[in-house]
């Protein structure tokens, strides 16, 4: 198992993509420590990795409260010594009118997809750093890379991840700290079930693939920047979106 002896963070995996990346981390061999809002949902998703034999813990984070980041961290420092996976895969948005987001959701939206993850990169990286050794996955949104209609806060938080990850990437290099990028297309989680109808048919109908991406596809895409195969690889951004942007 490729993550056999490996410790890895996965934020927001109390649902969606972040616990199906949980699972497949964990089905590779891999420690897991879910890191959630959630924490029903995240006792579960911890829950249901043990009782298929895997090994996985939960730890309350809000990623948008420093103090919270600052906590979770140490407490997974201080259970398990490392981290060797750290996957941002928490996220959150909300269509709507540009003009009609107060500065509270702005907040939100900005703390949890860009300034949480890096807050809690932060927290992690140095002792990455020292071991030489780490693979951090940021997973954006193809909105970050194209922008998309009504969700105008999100796309530029997201985009801002994506830069993000290829300014650490070129810090982390030479210390063999590889840090690369997911950006998922629209995808079968709970925030999709919240986008109005129309939209959610727009969609389908703009995806060559003409279906959304499911879950477990986008931690397959995870687990290639996670794992041994892509040792080469940092700094990159892989779509993964069933053909809807194919950016060059």
């Amino acid at each position: 198992m490729k993550f056999a002896d490996k410790i890895a963070v996965v934020t927001g995996a109390a649902s969606g993509i972040g616990r199906a990346t949980a699972e497949a981390l964990a089905a590779g061999g891999a420690t897991v420590c879910i890191g959630d809002i959630a924490r029903e949902s995240g006792e579960t998703a911890a829950a249901t990795i043990r009782e298929k034999g895997g090994k996985a813990t939960f730890l309350h984070v809000d990623l948008t409260d420093h103090a919270s980041i600052k906590a979770f961290a140490a407490a997974t420092l201080d259970r398990y010594g490392r981290v060797d996976v750290l996957v941002n895969a928490a996220g959150w948005g909300k269509t709507m009118p540009f003009g009609d987001a107060d500065d509270a959701f702005w907040d939100k939206v900005i703390g949890l997809n860009f300034v949480g993850p890096m807050r809690l990169t932060r927290e992690l990286l140095p002792q990455m750093l020292e071991r030489k050794s780490g693979k951090i996955v940021n997973v954006s949104s193809d909105a970050g890379r194209v922008g998309s209609l009504g969700e105008t806060v999100y796309s530029g938080a997201k985009a801002g991840l994506i830069g993000f990850t290829k300014g650490l990437a070129r810090e982390g290099a030479r210390f063999n700290v590889t840090v690369n990028c997911v950006c998922p297309g629209p995808t079968d989680t709970p925030l999709l079930a919240a986008v109005p109808e129309k939209i959610r048919d727009a969609f389908v109908k703009a995806i060559p693939m003409r279906r959304f991406g499911k879950p477990a596809e986008i931690a397959d895409a995870v687990l290639f920047f996670a794992g041994p195969q892509s040792d080469y690889v940092t700094g990159q951004v892989l779509s993964v979106s069933g053909g809807l942007t194919m950016v060059g």
